[in-house]
């Protein structure tokens, strides 16, 4: 089994988890931008942070012959900290870097008009630098919350096909399967999905424009859970293709269309075109050789 992790933060993370996403399968992954788990002082710790999501994780991973992507933004749970809020004027130094596949997570957390600032403004940054969105929506009044999200979406100028909304559930998710959007679900102990509900929602909507992620940070989290996922998937009778398909094509696909995800195949690397298709991605078929 081969996995990407299309969402997990390895900076909060230590030598001995990248160790066990080696050992379990995953190959690839991509952090995107979070909070840094106390108030930030000042803006030039998002610098240091970027430039660590650019540097230092990518180097750890290399270790253990994990690629290593990320996605910067100004999150939603410190966009409400006015401190925060310049980042937004730095962003586009990082967004034109080469490991930078999305912009992202941003999105809602407590549904307040600061991050709905830095959601509007930071789409229009995805569409200026042609990257995918990774949209985070709320633990509160989560239906309320994705339905809003949607909303902005609709008014921006980015593509649905090139937006994820992620941490959906049982009770979103036909709110996005008709939007055109990508839906992610995050496999979380305690308060997101289990791999039992993930299988049952993909029985329901099937395996296309899904993407699950383990969503790891500082908290109780298991960077294994999408495979824990993946093996879920394999009792319940599905194919080891269609985990294929969801584990590994699908975020292969979606973030191929930063034009910027390199991937090894036995010879050399090459890149991921937005046009190319799952079936003729020459990534995929280097991969499964």
């Amino acid at each position: 089994m081969r996995v990407f992790d299309p969402h997990i933060h390895m900076t909060s993370r230590t030598t001995d988890d990248y160790r066990a996403l080696r050992d379990a399968g995953i190959r690839a992954l991509v952090e995107p931008a979070f909070w840094l788990g106390q108030p930030r002082t000042s803006v030039a710790s998002f610098v240091d942070y970027f430039q660590s999501l650019l540097g230092w994780e990518p180097f750890r991973a290399a270790q253990y012959t994990i690629e290593h992507f990320c996605a910067i933004a100004l999150n939603p749970k410190e966009a409400n900290d006015p401190r925060c809020a310049p980042v937004l004027d730095l962003l586009p130094e990082f967004l034109a870097k080469d490991r930078v596949v999305a912009v992202g997570e941003i999105g809602f957390d407590s549904m307040t008009d600061a991050e709905e600032h830095a959601f509007t403004h930071q789409l229009a940054l995805a569409v200026e630098f042609e990257l995918p969105a990774l949209v985070h929506t709320p633990h509160r009044d989560k239906a309320a919350g994705v339905r809003h999200t949607l909303d902005l979406i609709r008014d921006s100028a980015i593509e649905p096909g090139r937006v994820l909304i992620d941490h959906l559930n049982e009770t979103t998710v036909e709110l996005v399967a008709d939007t055109g959007c990508w839906m992610g679900f995050s496999v979380y102990p305690d308060t997101k999905m289990t791999p039992q509900r993930v299988v049952d929602v993909l029985r329901a909507i099937g395996p296309d424009r899904v993407v699950v992620n383990s969503a790891a940070d500082w908290g109780h989290s298991d960077p294994l859970s999408t495979v824990h996922t993946g093996h879920a998937m394999l009792a319940a009778g599905w194919s080891p293709d269609q985990v294929d398909h969801v584990l590994w094509r699908n975020p292969v696909a979606f973030y191929a269309q930063s034009n910027r995800l390199d991937l090894p195949a036995p010879d050399a690397l090459v890149r991921a075109r937005p046009g190319d298709t799952h079936e003729g991605n020459s990534i995929l078929r280097g991969a499964r050789a």
